[in-house]
């Protein structure tokens, strides 16, 4: 795991954080905390996918040559 990685993740629940701020400016703490760990948890989902598919991707190249 990079630095990277969680740049990534806390950029997720950074942006959903603001998103919360814009959708309700009188969000409550505990509002904004389970968005921040929604918005982590899925930046971490996200990029397991893309990691997945790159690999199925390369398998799939190496297997045609």
């Amino acid at each position: 795991m990079s630095i990277l990685d969680e740049v990534g993740k806390i950029a997720g629940a950074i942006i959903t954080e603001q998103g919360v701020d814009k959708l309700d400016p009188d969000a409550n703490l505990l509002e904004k905390a389970a968005s921040v760990i929604a918005g982590y948890e899925a930046a971490k989902i996200a990029e397991n996918k893309l990691e997945d598919q790159d690999e199925n991707e390369q398998q799939a190249s190496d297997d045609q040559s």
